[in-house]
C-alpha cells in the first residue's frame, strides 16, 4: 500500500489555458540567450578573451543545473504557478545585474549565473505545466510541441532584438536587457492568473493500493532508460543550439567587421526560426513507443554539424547561415523527441521532477563552445577539425542510440 498524490477529476481546461504559461517559457527564453549576441562586445569592451566569454556563456548552466532539479521537485509538491512566479522574479534580478556587467565582470558572471537559476526554475516546471494544460484540454500530444515552440521564439527573439539594438542603439550594454524587463512584468500578470492542475492535485491527497514490488520495478525501469537512452541523447539538444548561438558567431565575427552583433543576431534568429518551423514536420515523423524519431533527429544533429564545420573551414558567413538553420533543425527535433520521450516515460505526479532531470541532461550541451574553444587554445587543432571530431562522437551517440532502442524494453514495447 503506498501513499501518493493523484490529480482530483477537475472539469475540462479551456484550450488557450496554456498559453499563460507558454509566455512565461517564451520570456524566460528570451532571457537565457539575449546575452548571445554580446559577447563580441564585451570580448573588447572587458578585454576577454573568446575561452572566457564562452565560459562565462556557460556559467548559465551552473545555475540552471540545480535549479532545474528543485524547481521540478518543488513544483511537483506545491504547484507550478508559485514556482514559475518565483523564476520570473529571480530572472529580472539576473537581467539586472547583466545590464551592470557592461562595466564589471563580476557583475556579468552573477547575472548569467542568475539566469541559469531563473531559467532553471522555470523550463522544466513550465514544460511540465504546459504539458498538463494540454492534456486537460483534451490535446495530449500537443505539449511538447508547444513547450518547444514557446521556448524556442524566446531563444530566437531575445538574441536577435538584443543584438539589433546593440548594434544601432546607444548604450549597447544596457538598452538589449530592457524590453526583457518589460515582458518580464507581462509573464508575471499571465501567469497569476493561470490554471495550475498540479497545485489542485497535491491539495487532493488520498491513498491508491499498488503493488510495492511493481512500482519499484517501473521506478528501475525509468532509471535505466535515463541512463541508457536519454544521457547520451540528451546533450545534443542545447549542444547544437550551443555551437549555433556562441559558437560559430565568434568564430566569423573578424569576417563581418563592423556589424559582427547585428550578424549574430541574424544567426541566433535564424537558428531559432528553424527549430520552430521544424515541428510540423518532427510530429509527422513521430511515432511514440519507437526509435524513429531519435534517429531521425541524430541524423540532423551529424549533417549540421559536419556543415557547421565546413562554414568553419571556409569562413564564410553564408555557409555560418546555412549551418545555423540546420542546427536549428535538429535542436528543434531533439527537443520535441526528448520532451515526449520523458513525457510519455513517466507518471504525472512525477513530472515536473523527470522533465528537469532531463532539462539538465540536455543543458550539458552548453558547454560545447567553452569546450571547444579551451581545445583549440590548447592544441593544434583547427575549429573545422575540432566541430568534425564532435560530428564523429553524435554518430557513435546515435549508433549507440540504434542498438539499444532495438535491444533494450523500457515499457514493455521496445
Amino acid at each position: 500500500m503506498a501513499s501518493t498524490h493523484v490529480p482530483a477529476a477537475p472539469g475540462r481546461i479551456d484550450e488557450k489555458a496554456w498559453l499563460g504559461p507558454g509566455l512565461a517559457l517564451a520570456v524566460m527564453g528570451w532571457g537565457a540567450n539575449q546575452f548571445a549576441p554580446l559577447i563580441v562586445l564585451y570580448e573588447h569592451r572587458l578585454g576577454l578573451t573568446a575561452a572566457a566569454l564562452n565560459g562565462i556563456f556557460g556559467l548559465y548552466a551552473l545555475g540552471l543545473i540545480p535549479a532545474l532539479l528543485v524547481g521540478g521537485r518543488l513544483s511537483d509538491r506545491i504547484g507550478r504557478r508559485p514556482v514559475v512566479l518565483a523564476a520570473l522574479v529571480v530572472s529580472a534580478a539576473g537581467t539586472c545585474l547583466l545590464i551592470v556587467g557592461g562595466h564589471s565582470v563580476a557583475a556579468l558572471v552573477a547575472g548569467r549565473t542568475l539566469s541559469g537559476v531563473a531559467n532553471g526554475l522555470a523550463f522544466g516546471t513550465g514544460a511540465a505545466w504546459v504539458k498538463e494544460l494540454s492534456s486537460g484540454a483534451g490535446d495530449s500530444g500537443a505539449g511538447p510541441r508547444r513547450a518547444t515552440i514557446a521556448m524556442t521564439i524566446g531563444f530566437s527573439a531575445g538574441p536577435f532584438v538584443s543584438g539589433i539594438l546593440a548594434q544601432w542603439v546607444g548604450a549597447p550594454t544596457v538598452v538589449p536587457y530592457l524590453p526583457h524587463l518589460a515582458l518580464l512584468a507581462m509573464a508575471v500578470f499571465a501567469v497569476r492568473g493561470a490554471t495550475d492542475p498540479a497545485r489542485s492535485a497535491v491539495s487532493t491527497p488520498i491513498r491508491q493500493a499498488g503493488d510495492d514490488s511493481r512500482t519499484v520495478t517501473r521506478h528501475h525501469g525509468v532509471l535505466a532508460h535515463f541512463l541508457l537512452v536519454l544521457v547520451p541523447f540528451s546533450p545534443w539538444v542545447f549542444g547544437t543550439a550551443a555551437i549555433a548561438l556562441a559558437y560559430l558567431p565568434t568564430l566569423i565575427a573578424p569576417d563581418v567587421a563592423g556589424h559582427a552583433m547585428a550578424f549574430s543576431a541574424v544567426v541566433t534568429g535564424i537558428t531559432a526560426l528553424a527549430g520552430v518551423l521544424a515541428q510540423p514536420l518532427v510530429r509527422r515523423v513521430h511515432r511514440p513507443d519507437t526509435a524513429r524519431l531519435f534517429l531521425i533527429s541524430m541524423g540532423t544533429v551529424i549533417i549540421s554539424i559536419a556543415i557547421a564545420a565546413w562554414a568553419a573551414q571556409i569562413r564564410s558567413p553564408w555557409m555560418v547561415l546555412v549551418a545555423s538553420a540546420l542546427l536549428g533543425i535538429a535542436y528543434g527535433a531533439t527537443q520535441f523527441c526528448g520532451l515526449s520521450e520523458v513525457q510519455q516515460l513517466v507518471e504525472p505526479r512525477s513530472l515536473g521532477t523527470a522533465t528537469a532531470v532531463y532539462q539538465i541532461l540536455s543543458y550539458v550541451g552548453f558547454s560545447f563552445p567553452f569546450l571547444l574553444s579551451l581545445t583549440a587554445s590548447h592544441t593544434a587543432l583547427s575549429p573545422a577539425t575540432l566541430l568534425l571530431i564532435v560530428a564523429g562522437i553524435a554518430a557513435a551517440a546515435t549508433l549507440w542510440l540504434a542498438i539499444i532502442t532495438q535491444t533494450y524494453t523500457h515499457r514493455g514495447q521496445r
